[in-house]
């Protein structure tokens, strides 16, 4: 059975207000209440009894979570660790790397900027040079995206930091040929892969890059708070979490040095990651084929909103639709400093904010590469439906002229 990806599944079962058309879930995510039910019984457990819920409960509940997330990404439990979300694990792997002056690390113009902070701060700190790969927009074919990566490799380089699923232009990077090319040539590859899971297959043994990092609070619907990191094991050795507490000298029975470091960062709230493995049972009961049939769902109806939004408006897509998973993003007019605020230095256009004050539309408008130029991007998830891009693109038709 085929699934209609122009209508919304369940839509009651998410804690969004119904007046809004929200069409960011990339930015966030969006939490099923049935989820936000588990977590609620996870923290009563934890503040009826804090000292046997974090010291004896957590690390079996841990294990089982790791091992639901682990089965869905390709990883052994024992390579995979919790974090915050996918910027921290950025910054416990490129903080805890050493380098020499005369070393280089590789970039994209397409990276999202927090994690290309840390990069930059590393990079300073070290001595060591920054490089940035210049991928051109609109992009024809992944192999333009390979071709402009290794022609910024030299002998030089030491680690390449790529998107799996970029933030700004919600491309789908082929980072199983980019891991392979730089691996052939001595790089180390460190993976931001914040939007691929639930978006796009994913199997992070098989992608064999040395570090991949990503997001459950996002296309997986866990609660904010649920990141992950993978390692493989021949570069474990180092590692330390953003908050280095008492797994640095304290081993447990059953455990990698990898996992006690990371699985206690301080006294604080686990349970996001203990809702992860009820975020996928969740999602993975929302369509016919399981997740994989939502994930093939949602790419349909962000493939769609692009039509949509490209003929009414018009506009030029970026790339082919499929380098596109559940996001589009679309350049707006050239003309955009009419478009957007006169100040080409507030850090958001405010036709984002016409659009959610005057239609209750919420989607993301932000300057890329540099203001004036901006893009808007859409997601697509269980929640939408294509009527609420068709409000989109009448919101638009009406305010662009007007701006």
């Amino acid at each position: 059975m085929s699934l209609d990806p122009t209508a919304p599944i369940y839509a009651d079962a998410w804690s969004l207000d119904p007046a809004v058309a929200r069409l960011n879930h990339g930015s966030f995510g969006a939490c099923p209440l049935s989820v936000l039910g588990r977590q609620a019984e996870l923290r009563q457990q934890m503040e009826a009894e804090p000292g046997r819920f974090l010291l004896c409960r957590l690390p079996s509940l841990l294990d089982e979570s790791r091992r639901s997330l682990a089965g869905l990404i390709g990883a052994e439990p024992e390579n995979l660790v919790f974090v915050a979300n996918a910027t921290a694990g950025v910054n416990a792997v490129v903080r805890s790397l050493r380098f020499r002056p005369g070393d280089e690390l590789l970039l994209t113009n397409h990276g999202y900027n927090a994690c290309s902070n840390v990069v930059r701060y590393v990079a300073q700190r070290e001595g060591a040079t920054l490089a940035v790969a210049e991928v051109p927009i609109p992009v024809a074919s992944p192999g333009q995206i390979v071709q402009a990566v290794l022609a910024r490799v030299t002998g030089r380089t030491r680690l390449a930091v790529l998107d799996h699923v970029t933030s700004p232009t919600a491309l789908i990077f082929p980072v199983e040929e980019l891991v392979a090319q730089l691996g052939r040539r001595g790089v180390d590859t460190l993976v931001d892969g914040a939007h691929a899971p639930g978006m796009v297959p994913l199997d992070v043994k098989r992608l064999g890059a040395a570090y991949y990092t990503g997001n459950a609070h996002k296309w997986l619907c866990a609660p904010k708070g649920a990141g992950f990191l993978y390692a493989r094991p021949d570069r474990q050795e180092g590692l330390q979490p953003p908050v280095i507490s008492h797994g640095y000298n304290q081993s447990r029975p059953g455990c990698t040095r990898f996992q006690d470091a990371f699985d206690w960062q301080g006294t604080d709230d686990p349970t996001a990651w203990l809702c992860v493995g009820e975020a996928i049972r969740f999602l993975d009961g929302l369509a016919p084929g399981g997740l994989d049939g939502l994930m093939r769902r949602n790419h349909e109806l962000a493939v769609a909103a692009r039509r949509l939004l490209c003929e009414r408006l018009p506009l030029r897509p970026i790339c082919p639709e499929d380098m596109l998973g559940s996001m589009a993003a679309i350049m707006l007019p050239g003309n955009a400093e009419e478009v957007l605020a006169a100040d080409a230095a507030a850090p958001v256009p405010r036709l984002g904010s016409r659009l959610l004050e005057q239609f209750g539309i919420e989607v993301p408008v932000y300057y890329w590469p540099v203001p004036p130029w901006a893009i808007l991007r859409v997601s697509a998830q269980a929640y939408n439906s294509l009527g609420q891009y068709v409000r989109l693109a009448e919101a638009l038709e009406s305010l662009l002229p007007k701006i």
